[in-house]
């Protein structure tokens, strides 16, 4: 079986082009976490790459071959391309030493990773916020760590929703096709080199899917497309956006991406020793194997079942009620009828699989199957692991809550991704020993030896990125809608670079509480606009289609704007993606987070700010409730929760905007006699030495092979942490 051209010639030619060597590794996406990379290309053209969602795909396309060799040679680029060309094929093909001495027995059997979004990069968009971002760098620390793993997920083919707000501050829902020829994507090839197409069986009708190939680094993407003339309109829009439409086609994608995903997977001639389910959205996958192994071995399904149980991994990662997918019984009747009835069972017996003891509905929730046919589930940090094994006792009624089988993997994010080229120089330079992938805790001791001057000012270079990105986008918005040459204007100058900058990006869901910080807006207006100290917010997110409260909270925000006591201390950029993330993670000062407790399974855009310096402020929720110690960010409350949201509430904004107003205002503003803030400065390096190499995504990685893939492959119970 093919899975598309072959482009990864192991041999590096020497006759080939700078024109060939940039097509041909960026349709990798690992240039997407080399700043080198993105340096040729902004070289090439700096204002047309930006624009182009700084995508080198789509400005190869805008060359002949000859006008791009024209193009370097003026620009004296061939030697960076031939670097970055070299480094690219001995990357691809080479074995890692961690991989040699970890995961060897995962070769002939690789991880199957299942998940229903991905955050790659922002070219890409079938992401929506933290699950994919998490899911994609899942896959990098993958690739880099060499493990051997394959992912599948669903191609939309609008992605998630560009977001525009309007004048009156409400949230517009985009849709926009994605031109596959920008992409770096390959169909994939039967063995006949026709279109390779899965199908799927309902009650009443076939889905079929074809088969693409993304290549992240080490690791093959595959994504399954719905949009073919064999299936109705309906099922050709399946994967038509990411969370758009009802629960029927909802049932429809899961059935695709688990069942038709493990299709692809043996099609393709891959036969996974371990699968990964990333949420309850992929558990379909399961019944598929089970049915599998029923069908080719004859043993019974509770045989099969055990032996499938045996090599999942389930992590699931909310405990919001709201994440988790039901269904009605007749929905599944009619979609999953087919599957259910090979292994032998009736839509009673099947219903079972899927019931919530903690609910008197009839209804069928994906995650409780998820956590049934596997043997290691997990939440997604340590507090998170506490709040689902008593979510998910009543599955277990014979065990205790602390002997519920759900441990916890803290998840990670993927370094080179998310720390600032600059960052990154300044550490090269500095620290001999330091390497940007690592998680040996003493290489990142190193910080200390940081000149502390040199940090500040790359912290400083960093936050005047920051502002001037917000400065364009701002005046992109207001042309845009048409605003006055007056309110252009200010937009140019707005935010102060030497001021204390506070970001706050993430999905608008309610329980997140963007509003909190505004909640006393007499304090918050004395807090942020004191001369001698000022404070400015950067505000960044996306609600849910769906959710009204959610786009309040963004009208409120924006609303701020307008406000004269504000207009110089608030701004809200639209259309968060990993772009914007990726500017502000970078530039701010504080992160600050504030969703109620304990309803933030993990987080990860503070892991990701730590490693560009910011100082992160949030509730003891997530990660944060095992990184915080005091000398290394700033806590919200107490760790303690409130049956009462309003006095939960109440509490949390008086600690918030007390912290902010005692501590952290006159940390930051108090300088030495070099003109430094000393203790922040220190603080910012007890964040690298004590969190940077413990929420990466290698780390979070290595976890996952040694307390579930490896064990899951060999067939021996290990207890999660």
């Amino acid at each position: 079986m093919s899975g598309g051209n072959n482009r990864n010639n192991t041999i590096v030619r020497n006759n080939i082009t700078s024109y060939e060597k940039c097509v041909e590794f960026t349709h990798n996406l690992w240039w997407s976490w080399h700043p080198e990379i993105k340096y040729i290309f902004q070289s090439i053209s700096p204002e047309r790459f930006r624009q182009l969602n700084y995508n080198p795909i789509a400005l190869l396309r805008e060359y002949t071959p000859d006008e791009f060799e024209v193009r370097v040679k003026e620009l004296a680029l061939k030697a960076s391309i031939d670097v970055a060309y070299r480094r690219y094929k001995k990357y691809a093909f080479e074995r890692t030493d961690w991989a040699r001495k970890n995961a060897g027995v995962l070769g002939s059997r690789p991880v199957a990773y299942f998940s229903l979004e991905f955050g790659l990069h922002e070219s890409l968009p079938i992401y929506s916020g933290g699950l994919g971002v998490l899911a994609g760098d899942h896959v990098k620390s993958a690739s880099g760590l060499g493990v051997p793993l394959v992912a599948v997920g669903l191609f939309y083919q609008t992605g998630y929703f560009k977001q525009e707000i309007n004048a009156e501050g409400a949230q517009t829902e985009i849709y926009q096709k994605t031109d596959l020829a920008n992409l770096p994507y390959e169909d994939c090839l039967d063995k006949d080199g026709n279109l390779l197409i899965v199908s799927v069986q309902t009650a009443t009708e076939t889905i079929y899917a074809k088969v693409g190939l993304v290549r992240v680094g080490r690791v093959n993407l595959y994504l399954l497309n719905t949009d073919l003339e064999q299936n109705s309109e309906e099922d050709r829009a399946l994967t038509d956006r990411l969370y758009g439409g009802d629960n029927r086609k909802r049932i429809r994608q899961e059935l695709v991406c688990g069942v038709g995903g493990l299709r692809a997977l043996h099609a393709l001639g891959i036969r996974p020793g371990v699968f990964h389910l990333n949420e309850g959205h992929n558990s379909f996958v399961t019944l598929e194997a089970i049915r599998e192994e029923m069908e080719y071995t004859g043993v019974s399904f509770g045989t099969a079942a055990q032996n499938v149980a045996q090599k999942t991994v389930f992590t699931t990662h909310t405990p919001v009620e709201a994440g988790h997918d039901y269904f009605s019984r007749e929905l599944v009747e009619q979609h999953v009828k087919p599957l259910y009835e090979a292994l032998g069972m009736t839509l009673d017996q099947f219903m079972e699989y899927g019931r919530n003891p903690s609910f008197a509905s009839d209804k069928f929730c994906m995650t409780v199957l998820g956590l049934k046919l596997s043997r290691y589930a997990n939440g997604v940090s340590a507090l998170h692991g506490v709040v689902s094994r008593r979510m998910w006792k009543p599955l277990w009624p014979n065990k205790t809550e602390e002997e519920t089988p759900i441990g916890h993997i803290t998840n990670g994010v993927h370094i080179p991704t998310w720390m600032a080229w600059e960052m990154k120089v300044l550490f090269e330079r500095s620290l001999p020993d330091w390497k940007e992938e690592s998680i040996d805790p003493s290489i990142w001791g190193e910080v200390y030896d940081l000149d502390s001057g040199e940090l500040w000012e790359t912290h400083a270079e960093l936050k005047m990125h920051l502002v001037d990105f917000a400065r364009k986008r701002l005046v992109s918005r207001l042309q845009r809608l048409n605003g006055s040459p007056e309110a252009i204007e200010h937009a140019k100058h707005v935010l102060d670079p030497n001021a204390l900058t506070i970001g706050f990006a993430r999905r608008f869901a309610t329980y997140k509480r963007a509003c909190l910080v505004v909640e006393d807006e007499e304090r918050f207006d004395e807090i942020v606009n004191n001369p001698e100290r000022p404070v400015q917010f950067i505000f960044a997110g996306k609600a849910h289609p769906k959710d009204e409260p959610g786009k309040e909270f963004i009208k409120r925000i924006t609303a701020l704007q307008k406000d004269p006591r504000f207009a110089n201390r608030v701004v809200f950029l639209e259309d968060y993606d990993m772009n914007v993330a990726r500017h502000l993670v970078q530039g701010v000062d504080v992160w600050l987070n504030n969703p109620q407790r304990p309803l933030e399974a993990s987080g990860t855009s503070g892991q990701k700010a730590v490693l560009n310096g910011a100082l992160n402020f949030s509730v003891l929720d997530g990660w944060w409730s095992e990184a915080y110690d005091g000398s290394n960010g700033f806590a919200i409350s107490e760790g303690v929760s409130h049956i009462s949201p309003a006095i939960a509430n109440e509490r949390d904004n008086e600690s918030l905007l007390n912290v902010l107003e005692n501590v952290i205002v006159p940390m930051f503003y108090e300088r030495n006699e070099d003109g430094l803030p000393a203790r922040w400065i220190e603080y910012m390096k007890n964040s690298f030495a004590t969190n940077a190499w413990r929420f990466s995504a290698h780390r979070m990685v290595a976890d996952y092979v040694k307390h579930t893939y490896l064990p899951a492959a060999i067939g021996v119970t290990a207890k999660l942490p």
